[in-house]
């Protein structure tokens, strides 16, 4: 039995469980989450944004989210959502504080667990601060229907492994040229390196539906002839909005502020064709195992 499969079935029988009471956990009555990264060849395509109204869009269609800040180096989400954490989870591999000190509630009850600012030395974790991250999820008894993870921008090793260890990634990229190399030139890396095989587009910041399939059609050839064997699924897009700017000034959602406008009916929709579209190959959703997958490949 190799290393990923043993993993799998013990995460799987943690599902299952009694808890000190002698009743069965709530995770052992619910399906596994879906473990989605939201990431980008290149920074500046409003991937932050993505991520927090996405979010929104969710817990309004019923799903239990939890979002990790996982730029490590420039995290976000917490000016977008207004929040100042006083800890994050350079506090928990350094064994300061448990994951429910650090864990912050965020618009509309969704959780998040921050990453904190320029927190560069968390790059290269030690084998010990790997073990104690590892405990510190094996106790998380919250249950969650959606875990999406705020990748950083680019293609550096910590990108890499968090687009590697969730099931499901996103791939945000704008019509600018560079986005779109940049877009080309991350699913490459991943597929040639990794053998990652299924990524879904999302086109932001596009006048209209046209544009986005236009960004979509590029790639998708482009992925046809050089990247055989690839699943792209194109998941929608976000038109450029106005409000989504003015929203970010006020700190705060656009999907909460301006619900009417353009950009917040398009994040309602990507939330249903997210929810409509399919997980593709095998499905080891869970949190914990999540973790376990992007420890073990670094």
């Amino acid at each position: 039995m190799d290393q990923a499969s043993g993993l799998r079935q013990m995460v799987r029988k943690k599902a299952h469980d009694v808890d000190g009471s002698g009743k069965v956990r709530k995770s052992a009555q619910s399906p596994f989450p879906r473990v989605i990264s939201v990431t980008s060849g290149k920074g500046g395509v409003g991937k932050t944004n993505v991520v927090g109204n996405l979010a929104i869009a969710l817990r309004r269609l019923g799903k239990r989210v939890l979002i990790l800040d996982g730029d490590l180096g420039l995290a976000n989400i917490d000016i977008i959502f207004g929040l100042n954490p006083a800890y994050n989870i350079k506090h928990v591999i350094s064994g300061q504080k448990d994951l429910s000190e650090v864990i912050v509630e965020g618009p509309e009850e969704i959780r998040v667990i921050p990453a904190g600012s320029g927190l560069q030395e968390l790059v290269h974790l030690t084998q010990g601060q790997k073990l104690n991250l590892l405990n510190e999820f094996d106790t998380l008894d919250e249950d969650f229907d959606i875990f999406l993870i705020d990748t950083g921008a680019g293609i550096s090793s910590n990108i890499i492994y968090f687009n590697i260890a969730a099931d499901e990634r996103i791939v945000v990229a704008t019509p600018e040229p560079t986005s779109i190399t940049d877009a080309y030139a991350l699913i490459k890396v991943m597929f040639a390196k990794y053998d990652t095989k299924t990524f879904k587009l999302l086109v932001n910041m596009v006048e209209d539906a046209e544009e986005a399939k236009s960004v979509f059609e590029n790639l998708s050839n482009a992925i046809a002839r050089f990247l055989k064997g690839i699943s792209f699924e194109y998941i929608g897009f976000i038109p450029r909005d106005g409000n989504l700017e003015k929203a970010v000034k006020q700190q705060c959602a656009v999907i909460q502020r301006y619900p009417e406008s353009a950009s917040s009916r398009g994040f309602s929709e990507l939330a249903r064709r997210l929810l409509a579209s399919s997980v593709n190959g095998a499905h080891d959703g869970n949190i914990k195992f999540f973790w376990r997958k992007l420890m073990t490949r670094q």
